[in-house]
């Protein structure tokens, strides 16, 4: 059976949504679809997100089947809309920002380990299983509206942050097919996706509102990420195409952050009134303060809000302690905290409080979000101006925030200082809406956004030389990705043969760059420094002595390979190693499992 839809996924930090067009309308009709989830014990509702949390239920919960859905038979846990609402009560029961967690390379992403810090009582579940959940509810929800349609027989794109490695995207890509996506689904970054959902708003007329030259700073804020992309518009064969120019780092900042700024102004009012907060209630308050910066921040809301967390002495078990929080002081505080005021030269603060780091999410020690965008833009501007912006994420739901980020870059660029796009305020639904209007493109025409891979990729070569006692062999970094490499391309890496480990299992070092744009393929880098090669991910494969020379050793612990880079349409890289002369191949993944697949 042939597709019927093309369907878009934003599974977001904080809120997941699926749109969807039919296939046999003249141009694409993006709508988005009702979510049934749980906003209460035995009360299902429909929404238009998804709130991408999970609780974990009481065995007393499970045994009443207090959380059940019309397609599941599993009363151990409940996502949505009604997990986020116990988040508050009972934090050390509910997973959050899994997407984040999806994202950190310093843990086992396939490992129990969320909700993070909760107690042995409660059942623990792996990053990827978090991120399956919330697919395979929105898939659940799909098949209730549209039975005749199986969603794997649809043409889906699933979006990700245009800072993902390729380690999370293929996690990412492990989770949706665990949940139901047809296996030829695409991955898409965020950024671009808010850009075609501006696209499909304006329609032709953004040949009109752009020109050749203009850069256009798409700056989109999350739940728990800031993702910045550069878009460039060029001229190819008479006609206007956009080009993706940049893309920034993987920042832990964003929503999540300013809930977490806001609790800790509460904690002090109600230190104030005599209640220094627990651990536990000092959880449960972050959840809560997430409602009140939402409802303060909004264009019609209300100057004050109150806040209460449960008590826990004997005197207040049971009973609500309250403080009332103002809205002028709520966006004194996440202006300040978040968008201060920055100068172009400026960078964004590293010091660190202690040697020792408590594992957990790698959140950006400076959260000045003006900082970090002044950093990527004096890199990938390299001197020139921008002259558009468009918003994205339901953090710039709050006006407050739009305007100084807006103020702040026309200091910057004060003799042409740029605009936002018009037809870009939908920002709940964009990246979801551009991800549909995206895969109706692809399949029928329009308007593609190039670019490529964001970044150049490189594997680290061990030096030959004399072994000096207590200190390694200096590393080579092998270009084996170009920047802008096109998804579904492949590339022989030109170079002598290097040495492949044998026989034993072996680690490889792999790098990637954001700003050497003009590597190539075969180019071996002797040196770098920090800000030029970062190390990701390991690559890991045993290979075994035995598949050489019809079954005989090789005298050397390594035979002589050359390398063969592919980019999969789902943006995952294969990296290739091939041995000529006994015509063997094997391909090389990124870590991410204890044992690597060959």
């Amino acid at each position: 059976m042939s597709a019927q839809f093309v369907i878009g996924i934003d599974l977001g930090t904080t809120n997941s949504v699926l749109a969807y067009s039919a296939l046999n309308e003249e141009q694409p009709q993006v709508q988005l679809l009702p979510i049934l989830q749980l906003v209460a014990a035995n009360t299902i509702e429909s929404r238009s997100m998804l709130p991408s949390f999970l609780y974990q239920c009481t065995a007393d919960e499970s045994a009443a089947k207090s959380f059940l859905l019309p397609w599941s038979n599993d009363f151990t846990f409940t996502t949505g809309y009604g997990a986020r609402s116990l988040s508050a009560e009972f934090p050390d029961r509910t997973v959050g920002a899994a997407k984040s967690w999806l994202g950190h390379s310093k843990v086992d992403r396939h490992q129990p380990i969320l909700p993070w810090h909760a107690p042995d009582d409660v059942t623990k579940i792996s990053p990827v299983t978090a991120s399956q959940r919330y697919l395979e509810h929105l898939v659940a929800t799909w098949h209730q509206a549209f039975p005749d349609a199986p969603i794997a027989e649809q043409n889906v794109v699933l979006t990700v942050p245009a800072s993902f490695d390729a380690s999370a995207r293929e996690l990412t890509r492990e989770a949706a097919l665990a949940a139901g996506l047809p296996d030829s689904f695409v991955l898409l970054e965020e950024p671009q996706a808010a850009t075609y959902a501006w696209l499909n708003a304006v329609g032709d007329r953004w040949r009109e509102l752009l020109k050749v030259g203009d850069r256009m700073l798409v700056c989109d804020i999350g739940g728990g990420t800031t993702d910045l992309t550069l878009v460039e518009v060029a001229e190819e064969s008479g006609e206007l195409t956009l080009q993706r120019a940049a893309v920034g780092n993987h920042l832990l900042v964003g929503g999540d952050n300013m809930d977490l700024a806001l609790a800790h102004y509460v904690a002090q009012l109600f230190e104030g009134k005599g209640l220094t907060l627990d651990p536990w209630q000092s959880v449960s308050l972050w959840h809560s303060c997430r409602n009140a910066k939402e409802s303060l921040l909004c264009e019609s809301g209300p100057d004050s809000h109150t806040i209460s967390v449960p008590g826990r002495s004997s005197r207040l078990i049971g009973g609500l302690v309250s403080v009332t929080v103002e809205r002028a002081q709520t966006t004194d505080l996440l202006l300040n905290g978040f968008f201060p005021e920055a100068q172009l030269s400026d960078r964004p603060a590293r010091a660190r409080a202690s040697g020792f780091r408590e594992i957990g999410l790698p959140y950006e020690a400076d959260t000045g979000i003006t900082r970090h965008l002044a950093a990527f833009l004096k890199q990938s501007l390299a001197g020139r101006s921008l002259t558009h912006m468009l918003f994205n994420g339901g953090v710039f739901k709050a006006s407050a925030l739009r305007s100084r980020l807006l103020h702040q870059l026309q200091r910057w660029f004060p003799d042409s200082p740029p605009s936002i796009v018009e037809g870009s305020d939908d920002l709940d639904f964009s990246v979801a809406r551009g991800a549909c209007f995206y895969g109706w493109t692809k399949l029928r025409g329009g308007v593609r956004i190039r670019g490529g891979t964001a970044r150049s990729y490189y594997i680290g070569i061990e030096t030959a030389g004399l072994a000096i006692p207590g200190v390694g062999r200096p590393l080579k970094a092998l270009c084996v990705v170009p920047n802008g490499m096109e998804e579904g391309t492949e590339v022989d890496v030109p170079s002598d043969p290097i040495g492949l480990i044998v026989g034993e299992s072996a680690r490889f070092r792999f790098f990637s760059s954001a700003n050497r744009k003009t590597d190539q393929p075969g180019e071996l880098l002797q040196r770098w420094s920090p800000d030029e090669l970062s190390e990701t991910d390991s690559l890991e494969a045993t290979l075994s002595a035995s598949d050489i020379d019809n079954g005989n050793t090789p005298d050397d612990d390594y035979v002589p390979v050359t390398f063969h880079s592919r980019i999969t349409e789902l943006g995952v890289l294969e990296l290739w190693c091939v041995h000529e002369s006994e015509d063997k191949r094997w391909k090389l993944e990124f870590s991410v499992r204890d044992d690597a697949d060959l």
